[in-house]
């Protein structure tokens, strides 16, 4: 084997150089967590997810999540043109001028620019607190604990209203941007529900794929009828919710602004960590059954003192992953609701197994959201 030997001055240089970076890059964390505010540039933005805090167990002070994402957005180029016209001929999309435009903007969401390596500040009433850095999908989380004379005073200051705390990333002082985020204060009992979004809260037509892709980048997000005002009735009761779904965390815009505009409840957001530069936009919506099933144990696990309505459609797994969660946590779950997007019978082999060991009166296929009624008016925590 030949060897090839670096000159021992160039190697002492190299070595040089690359402890000045390190040092450099040491300098600037310290300058950073000295300042107390994010270490995020003009052209990149922060976006955080909502999330839920949990109580300790004297029920006054509360642990708190922070998750978020930074990014630059990926300005309109040559580059970025060919690329969503390639992805639109993969995914085989015809499209007129408005359908085109829709397909542009949502697509934008999964051509940014993700920074890693970002430390994160978020300021909190006077306190700054650091959340985290950034990794290579942009991606930060962190905790932080909240007091009970802090709690009382930022409720007293309106930062905590109808059981959220409200934030905002801490940015340099040049900085007049604002990126605020929220949690939700999660009180140790009570009634939860957990949704899942597609075909359940939101036509997506999962089990059609040309539909799918359609309803997904192309169309006005529309509404399942009758389930927000399902959902408005439970919020009546002091129902809090968690939206989990296998859609990518890059949706979580356009989702969050379609739950607003047709009047669902506030609630937390699950999502999935997707990168096309790892996999395919046709894996998109692959199997769920996993991931649906780690997100609702770690809720449960979090909130062991509350009890949960499980809502979710016939389209895909979501019989499978509810009916285990309730043999595995049969104190915690209180109802189960599926839209039958099928038109299997109640008394199939597959809801049979889905629900082996389930209580009858704990799960109930349904086609109108109005069916629930009756059931929903008996629910209690």
């Amino acid at each position: 084997m030949r060897r090839f030997l670096v000159p021992a001055g160039l190697a002492l240089a190299t070595a040089a150089a690359v402890l000045g970076l390190v040092l450099k890059m040491a300098a600037h964390r310290s300058e950073v967590a000295e300042a107390g505010v994010s270490d995020i540039k003009s052209d990149e933005v922060v976006l955080f997810y909502p999330t839920f805090a949990r109580a300790a167990p004297d029920g006054r002070s509360w642990t708190v999540p922070i998750h978020g994402c930074t990014f630059e957005p990926e300005p309109d180029s040559a580059k970025r043109t060919l690329l969503v016209t390639a992805i639109r001929s993969t995914l085989g999309l015809k499209l007129d001028a408005q359908d085109k435009l829709t397909f542009e903007t949502r697509m934008r969401l999964f051509l940014v620019d993700h920074e890693r390596g970002k430390i994160l500040w978020v300021r909190i009433g006077s306190q700054a607190h650091q959340v985290g850095t950034s990794g290579p999908n942009g991606h930060f989380q962190g905790e932080l604990r909240l007091s009970p004379a802090e709690v009382e005073n930022l409720t007293r200051d309106g930062q905590i209203e109808d059981g959220w705390l409200s934030f905002r990333a801490a940015t340099p002082p040049q900085d007049g941007r604002s990126f605020p985020g929220n949690v939700l204060l999660a009180a140790p009992t009570g009634l939860s529900v957990i949704s899942d979004v597609d075909d359940t809260i939101k036509i997506t037509e999962v089990r059609d794929r040309s539909a799918m892709l359609a309803n997904t980048f192309v169309r006005p997000f529309r509404p399942v009828p009758g389930m927000a005002e399902l959902y408005r009735r439970l919020a009546a009761a002091n129902a809090t919710f968690h939206y989990v779904t296998g859609s990518p965390w890059q949706l979580y815009e356009p989702l969050l602004d379609f739950c607003r505009s047709e009047g669902f409840p506030r609630g937390t957001f699950h999502m999935k960590y997707f990168r096309l530069t790892d996999s395919s936009v046709l894996n998109l919506f692959g199997s769920q059954q996993e991931y649906k099933t780690r997100a609702i144990e770690e809720i449960l696990a979090a909130l062991p003192g509350r009890r949960f309505v499980l809502v979710g459609d016939s389209g895909e797994q979501d019989p499978e992953v509810y009916g285990g969660i309730a043999r595995s946590h049969p104190k915690q779950v209180a109802a189960i609701f599926i839209r039958n997007v099928t038109g299997q019978s109640p008394t199939s082999d597959r809801f049979a197994k889905a629900f082996e060991g389930v209580p009858q009166d704990c799960w109930r296929l349904f086609d109108q959201p109005a069916e629930l009624e009756p059931i929903v008016s008996r629910l209690k925590p």
